[in-house]
C-alpha cells in the first residue's frame, strides 16, 4: 500500500499536468518534486498517521480539508495553512531578532543625530569666542549639509547593491571619526572645522538608506511602520540627549567634550553592529526556525528584498524613476520634512535664547522635550498604522492619513507658536509640533519600501538629497530671514505655509502600490 501511493505521488510530481482519475489534481513545490527524500515526503497523510490508498475517499477529503498551496508560499517551497500564519504576541515581538536588529539601527541613529545636534549647542560658545554673525554660524550648522547633499544618492545605490549591513558599518565609522576629530580640527583652522562637519555629513548620508534597506529585509509589511517607528525613536531620542548632554559635558570637558564622548561610542557600536547581526533572516544563526517561517510567509513576493538576484544594476533608471509622479510625491515631502527638522534642530536653542532670554542649558532643555515626544509618537504612529493595514485599509489610504497628521498637525502648531508669551506655553507648542510631524515617518518613509523596493535605497537618496537641498536653504535662510526681517515669527509662519502645500501635494499624487520603473515609458 505504501509503495503504490509513493508511486502516485511520484507520478504526478513528475507530470503535474496529467491528472490522475479520481484524484484532485495538486500542485506540488518543487522543493517536494527534487527532494532526494520524496519518496517519503507523502508516506502518512492523515493527521492522526493512518495509511490511506491513494483513490480512496478517506485519502480526498483529507487532503482537500488538511492542505492548500498558495503561490505565495509556494516560492518558499511550504505548505500553508487554511488559517494565515498569526501575528506574534508583544513579548514575541520583542524579544525578536529582527527586533535586536531594529534596535541597533535606534542606536545608530541616536549617534547619528547626537552628532549632528552636539554643534547646534556649541556654535553659542563658539559664536561668542570667535565673534561670528548668525549669518556666519548658520553657514557653520550648514557645512554639515554640504557633505550630507553629496552622499545619499551614491550611498543609496551602494546600499541597493551591497546590503544594509556592511555599508551602515563603513558610514557609522567615517561619521565616528569626524566627530572625534572635530575638537582638533576647529583648534587648527575654520577650513579644516567646515571640512570635518562636511565629512560628518557625507558619512551620515547613507545612515536612512540602509535602515530602510534593513527594515525591508527583516520584516513584512504588517510590521514595517513599527519598525520605522522605533528605529527613528533613536533617531530623535539622539536629539535629546544630544541636547542635554552637550552642555553638560561642556562645563565638565570644555567645548570639545561631547564631540569625544559621542565619536569614541560610535566605534564601540560598530564592534557590536558586525559581531552581533546579520544582513538577512536566513543568514541569522541565532534565528528561530519559527520567526523565520513567520517573516517568510508573512512577506508578500513583490516585496523580497534578500532573494532579488545579485545582477541589480549599480546605475539605477535615474530616468525612470524621475517620471513618476509617486517619486515627486515622496520627495517632496522629505525636502519639507527636512527643512523643518533642520529648522527646529539647528535655531530652536537660539530661538529660545534670544526670543525668551533663557540660558544656554535652560535652551537646550526647551528644545530636546520635543525630540523625546517625538520619539514616542512616532512609535505609536507606525503601530497604529500596521493596525490598520492588518484590519483592511488599503495601504495608500493609511500612508495619506500618516502624512496628512505629520503635516497639517505641526503646520498649525507652528502658527499658535508665534502667538506664546512665555518659554513653557512655547516649548508645548514646539513639543505638538514635532510630535505630529513624527506621524510622517509612517507616511513617506515607508512609501519607500513600497512604491519600489528595488530601488528604495536610490530613491531614499534622491529624496534626501532633495530634503538636504531644503534643509541648506532652510537653515541658512532661517539665519538671513531673521537679519533682514528681524523676526523669528515670520520665518515659522512661512514653514507652516509650506507643511501644508507639500501635505496637499503628496495626497494627490502618493500611492501605496508597486510602481513599475523598470519598463520604459512610451
Amino acid at each position: 500500500m505504501n509503495s503504490a501511493i509513493c508511486t502516485s505521488y511520484l507520478t504526478l510530481s513528475r507530470h503535474q499536468n496529467v491528472p490522475k482519475p479520481g484524484l484532485p489534481q495538486l500542485p506540488i513545490p518543487p522543493r517536494f518534486v527534487n527532494s532526494p527524500n520524496r519518496n517519503n515526503c507523502f508516506r502518512n497523510v492523515s493527521p492522526l498517521g493512518i495509511r490511506l490508498r491513494h483513490d480512496s475517499s478517506e485519502l480526498r477529503t483529507v487532503l482537500s480539508r488538511r492542505f492548500r498551496v498558495s503561490s505565495k508560499n509556494a516560492q518558499f517551497g511550504s505548505f500553508s495553512e487554511e488559517n494565515e500564519a498569526q501575528a506574534p504576541s508583544f513579548a514575541e515581538f520583542i524579544t525578536s531578532e529582527r527586533v535586536k536588529v531594529v534596535a541597533m539601527l535606534a542606536l545608530a541613529l541616536a549617534l547619528c543625530n547626537a552628532d549632528r545636534v552636539v554643534m547646534s549647542v556649541a556654535i553659542v560658545p563658539l559664536s561668542l569666542s570667535n565673534g561670528w554673525s548668525r549669518s556666519f554660524a548658520g553657514i557653520v550648522q550648514s557645512s554639515f549639509l554640504w557633505g550630507y547633499l553629496i552622499s545619499p544618492i551614491a550611498g543609496g545605490t551602494l546600499v541597493d547593491y551591497f546590503g544594509g549591513k556592511v555599508v551602515m558599518a563603513w558610514g557609522v565609522a567615517l561619521w565616528s571619526l569626524a566627530t572625534f576629530l572635530t575638537p582638533w580640527a576647529a583648534e587648527t583652522s575654520l577650513w579644516l572645522l567646515l571640512a570635518m562637519r562636511a565629512l560628518l555629513g557625507i558619512a551620515e548620508g547613507v545612515a536612512l538608506p540602509c535602515m530602510n534597506n534593513m527594515v525591508a529585509r527583516w520584516f513584512p509589511k504588517t510590521e514595517r511602520a513599527r519598525a520605522v517607528g522605533i528605529a527613528m525613536a533613536g533617531f530623535q531620542l539622539g536629539s535629546s540627549v544630544g541636547l542635554v548632554l552637550s552642555p553638560i559635558l561642556m562645563s565638565q570637558g570644555g567645548i570639545f567634550g561631547p564631540f569625544v564622548i559621542f565619536g569614541l561610542s560610535g566605534f564601540l557600536w560598530v564592534l557590536v553592529w558586525l559581531s552581533a547581526t546579520s544582513s538577512t533572516p536566513d543568514s541569522n544563526p541565532q534565528i528561530s526556525k519559527y520567526e523565520l517561517d513567520y517573516i517568510q510567509s508573512e512577506r508578500q513576493k513583490s516585496f523580497l528584498v534578500e532573494n532579488k538576484p545579485k545582477t541589480t544594476k549599480l546605475i539605477p533608471p535615474f530616468r525612470r524613476l524621475l517620471s513618476k509622479l509617486p517619486t515627486w510625491a515622496l520627495i517632496i515631502a522629505n525636502a519639507m520634512h527636512s527643512w523643518g527638522f533642520f529648522v527646529f534642530l539647528s535655531w530652536m536653542p537660539i530661538y529660545f535664547n534670544s526670543v525668551y532670554h533663557v540660558d544656554l542649558r535652560q535652551a537646550a532643555w526647551f528644545s530636546a522635550v520635543p525630540w523625546t515626544v517625538m520619539a514616542v509618537m512616532g512609535y505609536i504612529g507606525g503601530l497604529w498604522s500596521d493596525i490598520m493595514i492588518r484590519n483592511g485599509t488599503t495601504v495608500t489610504l493609511t500612508r495619506k492619513i500618516m502624512q496628512s497628521i505629520g503635516f497639517l498637525g505641526p503646520g498649525i502648531a507652528l502658527i499658535c507658536l508665534t502667538t506664546a508669551k512665555s518659554p513653557s506655553v512655547a516649548s508645548a507648542w514646539l513639543t505638538l509640533a514635532v510630535g505630529l510631524k513624527s506621524f510622517s515617518h509612517s507616511g513617506f518613509l515607508v512609501n519607500l519600501q513600497e512604491i519600489a523596493p528595488q530601488y528604495s535605497g536610490v530613491l531614499h537618496g534622491i529624496s534626501n538629497t532633495a530634503g538636504t537641498f531644503a534643509a541648506i536653504l532652510g537653515t541658512v535662510g532661517a539665519g538671513f530671514f531673521v537679519e533682514l526681517v528681524g523676526s523669528f515669527q515670520g520665518f515659522l509662519l512661512l514653514t507652516s505655509l509650506l507643511y501644508i502645500l507639500a501635505a496637499l501635494f503628496y495626497n494627490l499624487f502618493s500611492t501605496g502600490e508597486r510602481v513599475n520603473f523598470d519598463e520604459p515609458r512610451l
